[in-house]
């Protein structure tokens, strides 16, 4: 038998909607792949078909997996899809079938004895640790239009799951996260609600010239940091491994100011 391959883009919507034509098609599902972005090496003897996203299709995989599997199960399925791994489509659809054939379905993630729930549970526990790392070692400096401004480079794209935090804790402030590796920006404007643009959303953000009191004081706080640790206590075995190297480019602490 054929073998049939969906090819989706590489996001959430597309993913679901992907998985939501593996259903239509009416296949064996050890048949159907969910290949995602394009396809490098075209297989003899298989069937291709590309599937654009569409919110009804996303929205209704959502709510079936909220509904079958429970939050937990959703929540981790969406960290896994934040991974750049190519298998992640894959992991996530076989997963969702192997869910369907448990007794309880709300013990999906437990699962791990399967290799597609092992690998699912995999790339949702990467994507959840580089988050909480983020939570924690985010830096944000102040523009001289007074917005505040954090850059980073994750290797998974988290700033869904780091912005209700930083919005959560920061209500009266007009900050902007910048995610460099997808050139992603979180912009929550003062006392509303945050959004997503793939455009810079003020021009001061582009030359990126900040105050002179965050001049001072990231000046001062540089130098605090350096001058305060005890030499004969210094472990950099340890302290790469609580704060690995790829993090300090964009820690105030680690940057020199010009």
């Amino acid at each position: 038998m054929e073998e049939y391959y969906i090819m989706c883009e590489d996001s959430l919507e597309g993913i679901f909607t992907g998985i939501y034509n593996a259903y239509l098609l009416k296949k064996p599902h050890s048949k159907v792949h969910i290949c995602v972005g394009e396809e490098d090496n075209y297989r003899l003897f298989a069937v291709y078909e590309e599937c654009r996203a569409d919110e009804k299709k996303a929205a209704s995989v959502a709510g079936t997996v909220i509904r079958e599997f429970g939050e937990e199960a959703y929540l981790a399925i969406c960290r896994a899809l934040a991974s750049p791994e190519p298998d992640k489509g894959e992991a996530v659809y076989k997963a969702v079938v192997t869910g369907f054939h448990m007794k309880n379905r709300k013990e999906l993630m437990g699962n791990l004895a399967d290799q597609y729930v092992h690998r699912v549970f995999e790339l949702a526990r990467f994507t959840a640790n580089e988050a909480h790392f983020h939570v924690e070692f985010l830096r944000f400096r102040e523009l001289e239009s007074g917005i505040l401004y954090a850059p980073m480079g994750p290797k998974n794209n988290i700033i869904t799951f780091i912005m209700p935090h930083f919005a959560d804790r920061l209500p009266l402030e007009n900050f902007v996260i910048h995610d460099e590796v997808r050139n992603i920006f979180a912009v929550h404007p003062k006392g509303r609600e945050w959004f997503l643009t793939s455009e810079e959303p003020e021009t001061a953000i582009q030359d990126l010239c900040f105050s002179k009191g965050e001049e001072e004081y990231s000046e001062l706080f540089s130098s605090f940091f350096h001058t305060i640790a005890i030499k004969e206590r210094k472990n950099y075995v340890l302290q790469r491994g609580m704060l690995p190297l790829r993090y300090r480019k964009y820690m105030t602490e680690f940057v020199k100011n010009e």
